[in-house]
């Protein structure tokens, strides 16, 4: 009976911790140029060989009227800088040595953004896809809102490994309230719009020079200093590949990212996403229940089916995610047991991680 109540009470908090995330493709296509300052198109970059021609193929043409592209090498060795310089119009800022004290993508950003021009700054990772017109209806947002706008590319994964991720894609959603109608707790790093202004009033990626999670920091110092802070989600104009190279990579990737961006969630909020999770594994428990006979057996098929179309509506609002997806969640759950584990040890223990080559201290965020 522990069971049934957990997975009833977890299946109502998932519907409120994930909300109505609002999207890119919905944002209406501004009639004229969507802002006359000028734009600037800041891509850190590291060992990007494969992504990058990708992103500045779109930008070839996605890229706002007027706008500079600045590609940020960040001590790359796969050809990275010759890549972007091949693009004829690219401008290639070689990032200095990382000074100590410093993670890499706030240096490569800061050191991106004091190269750029703009008054509006455009942070891309460069394994974003962009598709025309998104851009423009980014900077039309910000025009209207201010402040940080960011969005959560829509996630398109390659190989069977990479759907590993589709549970921690809402999660991340869940965690910041991007679907909630107050004000988001976290920013996503890989698709960042703000003004020059705004983004020196608080410090740019200097004031989060250490963080781990770095957009969750930056987007708090937003919000320290009362600049509005808007959360999208990319559906199919704005959208990444996360992990092309490899289920390490992966298993890196989501190491770094997930305790300390779930010390930067607000606690009410937390608890609903444990209650769901927790949720999500008792809904299993229901089938040795009914097998005891401590509740009816049909019950199980009935619990496994609502949060198959729970997982679904939600997986299609982050990604190429599906009802096969859904259908294998204990999978899913078991590789989120994996990574949890291994990020709380790397985390409060070793208080380090590793990420494309470099160790990185950990610092907590601040909830």
């Amino acid at each position: 009976m522990t069971n049934l109540i957990i997975v009833v009470a977890g299946w109502l908090l998932g519907w409120w911790a994930f909300g109505r995330p609002r999207t890119v493709d919905r944002l209406p296509l501004p009639g004229h140029p969507a802002t006359t300052r000028r734009v600037s198109v800041v891509v850190p970059a590291r060992n990007e060989a494969t992504s990058l021609p990708l992103l500045l193929g779109d930008l070839a043409t996605a890229r706002p009227a007027g706008a500079e592209v600045v590609v940020v090498d960040d001590d790359s060795t796969d050809g990275t800088a010759a890549i972007a310089a091949g693009f004829d119009f690219v401008t290639v800022v070689p990032a200095p040595p990382l000074p100590p004290g410093w993670t890499g993508k706030p240096w490569a950003c800061a050191n991106g953004a004091e190269a750029a021009t703009g008054d509006v700054l455009v942070f891309l990772d460069a394994d974003v896809r962009v598709d025309d017109g998104a851009l423009d209806r980014l900077l039309a947002q910000h025009d209207r809102r201010g402040g940080l706008v960011s969005v959560q590319p829509w996630h398109t994964p390659g190989r069977a490994y990479e759907r590993l991720s589709a549970l921690f894609n809402v999660i991340a959603l869940m965690g910041i309230g991007a679907g909630s109608r107050r004000r988001p707790t976290g920013a996503f790093g890989p698709v960042m719009v703000t003004s020059r202004t705004d983004y020196e009033t608080v410090g740019g990626h200097e004031s989060v020079h250490d963080r781990v999670v770095e957009d969750v920091a930056l987007a708090r110092a937003y919000c320290d200093a009362s600049l509005p802070v808007e959360v999208l989600t990319g559906e199919r104009s704005v959208r990444f590949r996360m992990y092309p190279d490899g289920p390490q990579s992966m298993l890196q990737g989501w190491t770094k990212n997930f305790v300390t961006g779930a010390g930067a969630t607000a606690p009410l909020r937390l608890g609903a996403i444990v209650v769901w999770v927790t949720a999500l594994g008792a809904s299993l428990g229901v089938l040795f229940d009914g097998l005891s006979g401590d509740l009816p057996v049909g019950l199980f098929p009935a619990v496994y089916a609502l949060f198959v179309a729970q997982l679904v509506w939600m997986l299609r609002r982050t990604g190429s995610f599906g009802l096969r997806t859904a259908l294998v969640y204990p999978l899913l759950m078991a590789f989120f047991a994996v990574v949890f584990a291994r990020s709380a040890w790397r985390t409060y223990v070793r208080r380090s991680v590793t990420w494309r080559g470099r160790a990185v201290p950990v610092r907590a965020a601040r909830p």
